[in-house]
């Protein structure tokens, strides 16, 4: 009889309710409800599916009192299995890489090298990067907000609209705040055709909206075969940090290109990248618990993610502008500009979208493509350049 109510004891010690009622679990259940309310925006809104919908199982198993998925068993030692796939594919950084192969493999650079003038742009866009690094500085002088250097460059990374980027860096520089940098950036990402277009309005005028571009030029196959690999040597020469992202981009692209490894880049495209995908929204997501996402600092990075993605957007347009002002003669609608976040290829439908509410017959997906994926190899140079500089800079302060 004793051993049956041990027994009883015991399976009632165990079950989830009683976790839920212990001190802390009252977080878990907000964070199971935080991965409810992810689902829903995934499936019925449609914001980034692909990802937010991993995400939110990731948060949802992770907060499981007692499962330990993503943690392990102090009873018998062993590791959850999103526990190995983090461990794995985050805290090593293959996951973002693998990603960006994936996207290297899909992207076309042809508009970019068509038009390299472009290539400004997206460099312009990850303005939005570095406003958002010092406005962490800044706001860890409230009280209940402490960002360093590591953390404020992180939430920085936001800014380029490029969520492996952004999860890369992170996962290097501050790996505690992953969860909640991820979502943001994905959700921000998701959010670009409402974020953008007032931003956009406010700073053209009509006529500068109307601007119509010449036709970009055919670019041979030649050219897209040589681009990433220049690349890649630039890269290799002047920001070696920058390369595990660089170089797997344009690894992905060239294997696209160069045709004939065709099976190799259909794989890239879609059974590696699906299955990377499903490990790296279950990795992320299992990040995010009660202590580190119910607090004041969430508010901020998701406050900051904003900032960034509206200064981003607003410096790509700038640029284009002051281009205009040098350049007349061969001049650049400067709706185009926004897309130099790398949110590809949603930011570049914004600014055709933005074009052709002002004029039916403008097209400008294309010339909006150069600048885009130039944000792509913007935000992993920047990347780059956080992870090289921001840990010295870090320890020469200390």
């Amino acid at each position: 009889m004793d051993a049956i109510l041990a027994g009883l004891q015991q399976l009632l010690l165990s079950t989830g309710i009683y976790g839920f009622l212990q001190p802390g679990g009252w977080g878990n259940a907000v964070m199971i409800l935080v991965g409810f309310l992810l689902l829903y925006l995934g499936i019925k809104k449609g914001f980034e599916p692909l990802l937010l919908i991993p995400i939110a199982m990731g948060c949802i198993l992770s907060n499981i009192p007692y499962a330990y998925i993503a943690s392990v068993d102090p009873t018998s030692g062993d590791a959850g299995f999103i526990k190995i796939l983090y461990d794995a594919g985050i805290e090593s950084g293959l996951f973002p890489v693998l990603i960006f192969m994936g996207v290297g493999a899909m992207t076309d650079f042809g508009p970019l090298i068509a038009n390299p003038k472009t290539f400004l742009m997206g460099a312009a866009a990850q303005l939005g990067i570095f406003t958002a690094l010092i406005g962490a500085l800044l706001l860890s002088f409230l009280p209940g907000i402490n960002f360093d250097l590591n953390v404020a460059a992180s939430i920085g990374i936001i800014g380029g609209a490029d969520g492996p980027t952004a999860i890369y860096v992170t996962s290097r520089l501050a790996p505690e705040y992953l969860g909640s940098i991820a979502v943001a950036a994905y959700s921000y990402m998701a959010l670009v055709p409402i974020i953008q277009p007032p931003i956009m309005r406010a700073l053209t005028t009509k006529k500068e909206r109307l601007i119509r571009m010449q036709q970009l030029r055919p670019v041979s196959k030649t050219e897209k075969i040589v681009f990433p690999i220049m690349v890649i040597t630039f890269c290799a020469i002047l920001l070696p940090s920058a390369c595990p992202l660089i170089g797997a981009l344009m690894f992905g692209n060239l294997a696209n290109e160069c045709g004939v490894i065709r099976r190799l880049s259909d794989t890239m495209q879609n059974a590696l990248m699906n299955i990377v995908t499903i490990f790296l929204g279950l990795s992320v997501g299992s990040k995010m618990a009660a202590e580190k996402f119910l607090n004041l600092e969430t508010l901020g990075i998701l406050v900051l993610g904003m900032v960034a993605f509206g200064v981003g957007t607003a410096g790509g347009v700038l640029l284009a502008k002051l281009m205009n002002k040098l350049d007349p003669k061969h001049p650049v609608n400067p709706l185009i500009g926004s897309a130099g976040v790398s949110a590809v290829p949603m930011a570049a439908r914004v600014s055709s979208k933005e074009g052709q509410k002002e004029d039916t017959q403008n097209f400008l997906l294309m010339h909006a493509m150069g600048p885009n994926v130039s944000g792509v190899i913007g935000s992993a140079v920047a990347a780059g350049v956080l992870i090289s500089v921001v840990p010295t800079m870090l320890a020469a302060i200390v």
